[in-house]
């Protein structure tokens, strides 16, 4: 053993030496299923590292690490151990590395634990197992094994444990009370073959008529719903309330009435008429002249007798109209057509001629024509101060009241001194008080006030009251104060702001793309910024853009003088050119 260790050790340098190693070494075959890696060790087993042996295991049965992983199936529920203490390979390619004891394998570790008849020791693995397959494809649904059991012809669907249980087939578990025909009273001791007539359940029918056409005394005349006047507790009492149920209560007289006095056809094709004109139009001596309303006089306890309340009707009768006779109003025996409206009755007694409309409800009383109750604070437009004593045809000029305009602008477009400029809103600034003081807040407005601004009058800028006419750009009110004479733009407040004009500051590197450096740094910006500008001050950047006429060379070297030169000093150079560099220079001042 030392001599084949020491020629291990020898060997070890060389993989494929190694390889010839491990299988002189190998225990003995492996099985069938692992023969196509028996000369690749490495696929298994990790040198030295014996733990690591279950990753690999679990690299290749994919389907075992992911119940490994979700706590499912047998190997999910097992506890954690190495997967040789029950899976030994090298036994020869006929050995089972997984063998089970059908007598003492616990069921209930997979995710289908055996119950009741399922459990019976009678009940043999195979006739779920189908040799051939491994164990965790056996079916796992009641219709994958039982369906040729299912007398509902798969017609009810596979989830027969809805019903049915292991225990006992035969003896179903259904809770009729979830489905939609809840069995109560005498619908409960009832036998299921009584309404289900055959295997689909679904086909029982759910109405009281479906079942009981033959017990309708009734003939159909009123209609399929039985359940309206009867109950499944007794069929002969009625539970039908004709007061709450329907929306013709039964009063005096007609509560000794029978149902079919009145209900001489099709309960519902033949829908009765719920006024009293529809039975007793024979009995109106008004010959319909004041309509088919009789209850609003007559009652079912005596017909003879009439209750005519006005003041349950559109017009109740307060002030004067109490004392007037009924004649008055009502012209002719149709009642309806006399006029709800005070304008309909009183239009010549109108002194406002129609100009504040026909309401004359709104600010005149029953009890004295003459006085006014209207209070212009209810209404949308509460009059206060200057509007308080205007006179109500000042603005109510159209005798559509709700015409009139509310708005400031509706009335006083006339004295928009600012032409619409500054819109239709007046009471942004002015009040009813006093038109000619304004309040307005210029931080609201598209130039808020700021620094020196504010204590500008506002004449100095709004010299008229177009108050959009004011310019909002510096130059607009400071073009004889620009002492740089436009040659560095429009844009004033790009340096100075409103604390302060005298106080500016500019940072030439981080507000604009050319940074000053060198020479750069001393000189004025005139020196650059020579021309006025109208709009935003822009130079080329190029360095011969200024420095044309300093040009030595004459254009000789291109216009890239930064490649030589630096803005320290123009005389400078920025390195020592080398043979092959004057070479380049020649031949460049060659080809131009």
């Amino acid at each position: 053993m030392r001599r084949l260790l020491a020629a291990c050790c020898a060997l070890a340098s060389s993989a494929a030496l190694a390889q010839t190693l491990e299988s002189v070494l190998s225990p003995g075959p492996v099985i069938q299923g692992h023969a196509k890696v028996e000369s690749e060790c490495r696929k298994c087993h990790v040198r030295f590292n014996r733990d690591a042996q279950d990753g690999l295991c679990l690299d290749c049965h994919k389907e075992t690490a992911a119940d490994v992983r979700q706590h499912t199936g047998l190997h999910g529920r097992l506890r954690s151990k190495p997967c040789r203490e029950c899976h030994t390979d090298h036994r020869g390619r006929d050995a089972k590395i997984a063998p089970i004891d059908e007598r003492t394998f616990d069921h209930n570790q997979t995710d289908f634990g055996l119950r009741s008849a399922h459990a019976d020791p009678k009940t043999q693995c195979r006739s779920c197992h189908v040799p051939g397959k491994k164990f965790r494809e056996a079916p796992g649904r009641c219709n994958d094994c039982h369906a040729k059991k299912d007398v509902h012809k798969g017609r009810l669907g596979v989830a027969c444990a809805n019903c049915h249980s292991e225990s006992n087939w035969k003896v179903p578990l259904f809770d009729h009370s979830k489905t939609r025909f809840a069995l109560r009273g005498k619908h409960e001791p009832v036998k299921c073959a009584k309404c289900h007539k055959n295997d689909r359940f679904n086909d029982a029918p759910v109405t009281c008529i479906g079942c009981h056409r033959a017990d309708d005394k009734h003939k159909a005349r009123y209609g399929e719903k039985c359940q309206t006047c009867h109950n499944d507790r007794d069929w002969k009492t009625i539970d039908f309330d004709h007061g709450k149920d329907t929306h013709y209560a039964l009063r005096g007289r007609h509560r000794a009435t029978k149902c079919d006095a009145c209900h001489t056809g099709h309960l519902y094709r033949d829908k009765l008429q719920s006024g009293c004109n529809a039975c007793h139009l024979k009995d109106d001596k008004h010959k319909g002249t004041l309509g088919v309303a009789c209850g609003d006089c007559h009652s079912e306890r005596d017909w003879k007798v009439g209750q005519f309340d006005h003041q349950k009707t559109r017009f109740p009768l307060r002030g004067k109209h109490d004392a007037i006779k009924c004649e008055s109003c009502h012209k002719s025996s149709v009642f309806k057509d006399a006029p709800g409206t005070c304008i309909g009755c009183h239009k010549k007694d109108d002194k406002h001629k129609g100009a504040l409309g026909e309401p004359c409800g709104n600010c005149h009383t029953e009890r004295n024509w003459k006085e006014s109750k209207f209070d212009h604070a209810k209404t949308k437009f509460q009059l206060l101060q200057s509007h308080a004593r205007v006179k109500c045809e000042a603005c109510h000029r159209d005798p559509e009241y709700k015409r009139t305009p509310k708005d400031c602008y509706g009335c006083h477009k006339k004295d928009d001194k600012h032409e619409g400029q500054v819109g239709t809103k007046c009471e942004s600034c002015h009040d009813a008080g006093d038109w000619k003081k304004a309040k307005f807040d210029h931080a609201r407005s598209r130039f808020p006030l700021l620094g020196a601004h504010l204590v500008v009058p506002c004449k100095k800028c709004h010299e008229t009251p177009r108050y959009r006419d004011a310019k909002r750009d510096c130059l607009g009110c400071h073009e004889r104060d620009d002492v740089h004479k436009r040659r560095l733009g429009p844009a004033c407040e790009t340096c100075h702001n409103a604390r302060s004009w005298k106080s500016w500051d500019f940072n030439h590197d981080r507000q604009t793309k050319y940074p000053l450096d060198g020479a750069h740094l001393k000189i004025s910006c005139y020196a650059c910024h020579r021309q006025p500008v109208q709009q935003k001050a822009t130079l080329p950047t190029s360095c011969i853009s200024c420095h044309a006429g300093e040009d030595v060379h004459d254009g000789t070297y291109g216009k890239q003088c930064e490649k030589c030169h630096v803005t320290s000093s123009f005389k400078r150079i920025r390195q020592k050119l080398g043979l092959r560099g004057t070479a380049g220079m020649l031949a460049h001042r060659w080809e131009h």
